[in-house]
């Protein structure tokens, strides 16, 4: 369920797919032969080829190897899973078509299709635009800034959430940081049995930690200079 908040200055299609190769950790890959879990395993070549490191035994060698020449062979999924605790933790899927081809001691993955399934629907992102955005400045830092602003400071939370329209906050239960970028910091209101993202959006791109830091204070200096308003907070039997 989403919220009536607007959605601005927000990264783009490609922008948001090359921050969750940045930042996630592991990768499922999918052939007609077998489907391997690969954990440290990808990073992003400039020409936005994806490379990975598996084992010389490894059946995802083989299939590569065995694979058609030209023709899609294989499909990367990728999970971008919300660091802080919340209701429906993955935040966005990328999926990517395309081949291998063995690349000395790696294989290098040519995207033919890169789809982005965001809570509103999926999204074919160009393959231009893909190979060459570059990930948000704060996607790989973006777990420990989440966890650090939720676990020591519920009050920051608690502050900024007297920007978001009160119709939003209707029966909500608990308000937590779901996601932060250049452009913004998202908020998730957990009601008894539903809940919603709201964007709160920086007057100005934060391009490192510096500058995000000054954002937030001026978000809550921003919530400071309005009228407080107490958020409602219910409970209910299994709620979480």
């Amino acid at each position: 369920m989403g919220d009536s908040q607007t959605w601005t200055a927000a990264p783009s299609a490609a922008q948001q797919a090359r921050s969750v190769l940045a930042a996630a950790w592991s990768c499922a890959v999918t052939t007609e032969s077998c489907r391997e879990e690969l954990v440290g395993a990808h990073r992003m070549g400039d020409d936005g080829r994806l490379l990975l490191s598996v084992p010389e035994d490894s059946a995802l060698r083989t299939a590569a190897i065995c694979a058609p020449r030209g023709e899609p062979s294989a499909v990367l999924e990728f999970a971008d899973v919300a660091p802080v605790p919340v209701r429906t933790r993955i935040r966005v899927r990328l999926w990517l078509s395309g081949w291998f081809a063995p690349e000395r001691d790696e294989l290098a993955f040519r995207p033919a299709r890169v789809v982005l399934r965001r809570p509103s629907g999926p999204e074919v992102v160009d393959l231009a635009d893909f190979a060459e955005a570059r990930p948000d400045p704060l996607a790989e830092a973006e777990a420990r800034l989440l966890t650090h602003l939720a676990d020591c400071h519920p009050d920051a939370v608690e502050r900024l959430s007297r920007l978001v329209d009160p119709g939003s906050l209707h029966g909500a239960v608990r308000v937590r940081p779901l996601a932060v970028d250049r452009h913004g910091l998202t908020l998730r209101i957990e009601r008894v049995r539903t809940h919603g993202d709201v964007r709160l959006t920086f007057h100005r791109p934060a391009d490192d930690l510096a500058q995000l830091t000054e954002r937030v204070h001026a978000l809550l200096a921003q919530a400071a200079a309005g009228c407080p308003r107490t958020l409602q907070r219910q409970r209910a039997d299994g709620d979480g």
